[in-house]
């Protein structure tokens, strides 16, 4: 098999110009740094925007304790594939961070609340993400990181 580049079909200058790399790439590192600083709570930075999330719609919506999100809002909310969602929510299932009150409550679906445990979790986690922040945002610079949050939530919305 010929591994050349394809003369007839100009290539841009890989990667320079893949923009799903750059994102990807980036996402990657970012990924690290957060993980990094939130093991020590425990938590992968995907379970901890897990517990945000659950958190700030039992504070927003139906108070504590009370079944926040379906399966199928909190899959949507975190842009995941269910199983990909299940796959992360297992841990903190089993940690009792999260609880399932389908079954206690005749919920058809899944409705997934954060327990007094989470919310502790989620607490002690945020001191760790914070740092994570902190220095994401020292070594980027505090107005650029402002901005590319900015885009980058304008990309999930628009794409």
């Amino acid at each position: 098999m010929d591994c050349a580049p394809n003369r007839e079909q100009p290539h841009a200058h890989f990667p320079e110009h893949d923009d799903c790399f750059a994102v990807r790439q980036a996402a990657r590192h970012l990924s690290q740094l957060y993980e990094r600083h939130l093991s020590a709570a425990g938590l992968t930075p995907t379970q901890f925007s897990i517990l945000g999330a659950l958190g700030s719609q039992g504070a927003n919506a139906m108070g504590a304790g009370a079944p926040t999100l379906t399966m199928a809002q909190l899959a949507r909310t975190m842009v995941m594939e269910r199983t990909t969602l299940l796959r992360a929510l297992r841990p903190l299932l089993r940690s009792a961070l999260v609880t399932d009150t389908a079954s206690a409550t005749g919920c058809r679906p899944r409705c997934l609340a954060l327990t007094a445990a989470g919310r502790a979790r989620l607490g002690e986690a945020g001191v760790h993400w914070r740092a994570a922040q902190d220095e994401f945002e020292r070594r980027f610079g505090q107005r650029r990181a402002a901005w590319l949050r900015r885009e980058l939530l304008r990309i999930t919305r628009a794409v």
